[in-house]
């Protein structure tokens, strides 16, 4: 049996699947039960509790079209008391439609088991990413939407 994957493989396989926007494989880097949020989203979207909704959320993604591709850039690797644990530092780096660079840091606090994400706190500038992709209008549209209904949860970002 081959051994699992370390926390370190975990974190790359996941962040250079999302930049090269393979994200079919991606649901079988998490375990079946998982707690994934991402703390700084501007629409407040719902954890991810399951490999079915990391699917579904992947799912999603792939039919809003193709994504820009990037590279992975400027990563530091921090590791922890608990074996289990890393916090990851990095980049998302491209180009925009316009040509113009860009890098959009991002943090992951990553809990891998036995070769699997269990839990991920994936802090990055939601606003910026929505900049680049040139969908920043739509994320006011919908933090207002928002606002104007009080009590409702919006999909995940």
């Amino acid at each position: 049996m081959p051994q699992p994957r370390s926390p370190r493989e975990v974190f790359l396989a996941l962040v250079n699947g999302i930049a090269d926007g393979n994200l079919d494989g991606l649901p079988e880097l998490y375990a079946e039960q998982i707690d994934v949020v991402h703390p700084f989203d501007p629409l407040r979207g719902a954890p991810l509790r399951s490999r079915k909704e990391i699917r579904d959320r992947m799912a999603q993604l792939a039919a809003a079209g193709p994504r820009p591709r990037r590279k992975v850039g400027n990563v530091t690797i921090h590791e922890t008391t608990d074996p289990e644990v890393i916090v990851a530092e990095f980049e998302y780096q491209g180009t925009t439609d316009a040509g113009q660079p860009y890098a959009l840091p991002a943090i992951f606090v990553l809990r891998v088991r036995n070769g699997e994400i269990v839990t991920s706190r994936d802090y990055h500038d939601h606003l910026a990413s929505a900049r680049v992709a040139g969908r920043l209008s739509e994320m006011f549209a919908a933090t207002s939407a928002q606002d104007a209904a009080p009590g409702e949860t919006a999909p995940p970002a």
